[in-house]
């Protein structure tokens, strides 16, 4: 009995400690204006996303709206000078990027294939790799059999019709450049002149018919402006390439001279 006592005693703090107690109304309060303030927070959280979302959206609006107008027959020979000044650049880029070489691991095969005196080898090397300093390679071991002086005119006449195809569309990359911008032009005096003509229609230099018809006049111009910016970039990127060819063409041909100087020099000329 005094056991069971005892062990009532032991319980007893336990469960009074256990049972919640109830909350005072200022605690209460408080925690419902702190809920309703993560919701509000939410809300405009979610509120703010649809913004950007209709940002975004409007965006589009805009410069389909611009396109048209800046008189859409103007900016869409602008866009079609965009498009085909890109086609050409592609293109460009594409063939001079398949035309590098490792020219030092092409140059040292050569000069060993020389060295040995397997001259078909060579030319079977050359023939078998792409790029313009294979070519003059090969070019030069065709005439291998005639004078220095010989195959020296033979290098720099072959080498001019190599730059002339690396350089081959370049012409109307830079056509679009120019063309571009004076559609823009074009199309700006085209705009002012019906500008012009809205206020003499009106009667009056209203600052209202005046900024329109201005504002339509110069999109034109920026579009125009922008293309011939961008086509200028990959140009410039172009000649970059084409100048690093044209560097690996020329140490190669002196590489390659210099070898078959020595091959002259064992086989008696």
């Amino acid at each position: 009995m005094v056991l069971m006592v005892m062990m009532l005693m032991v319980t007893m703090p336990a469960v009074q400690a256990q049972t919640p107690q109830p909350k005072d109304t200022t605690e209460v309060v408080g925690d419902t204006l702190a809920a309703d303030s993560a919701m509000a927070m939410i809300d405009a959280d979610l509120s703010a996303s649809d913004d950007e979302s209709l940002a975004d959206g409007s965006l589009h609006k805009q410069l389909k709206k611009k396109f048209i107008e800046g008189s859409a027959g103007f900016m869409s020979l602008v866009a079609l000078a965009l498009v085909l000044g890109l086609a050409f650049c592609i293109e460009r880029i594409v063939y001079l990027t398949l035309s590098e070489v490792n020219t030092k691991k092409l140059l040292a095969d050569v000069d060993a294939r020389l060295e040995k005196d397997d001259i078909e080898g060579a030319k079977d090397l050359c023939r078998n790799t792409r790029g313009p300093v294979a070519s003059i390679c090969y070019q030069a071991l065709l005439h291998i059999r005639e004078k220095i002086d010989d195959i020296d005119r033979q290098l720099t006449n072959y080498g001019t019709v190599q730059i002339s195809n690396m350089e081959k569309g370049c012409s109307w990359i830079r056509l679009f450049i120019a063309v571009a911008p004076s559609l823009g032009f074009l199309g700006t005096v085209i705009g002012m002149v019906m500008s012009f003509d809205q206020i003499e229609s009106a009667g009056n230099i209203s600052p209202t018919i005046v900024a329109k018809g201005m504002k339509v006049a110069l999109i034109t111009t920026i579009f125009g402006i922008v293309v011939a910016i961008i086509l200028q970039f990959f140009y410039s990127y172009i000649l970059s390439k084409i100048d690093r060819l044209t560097t690996q063409m020329e140490e190669g041909a002196i590489t390659l001279m210099d070898g078959i100087s020595k091959y002259k020099a064992r086989n008696n000329g």
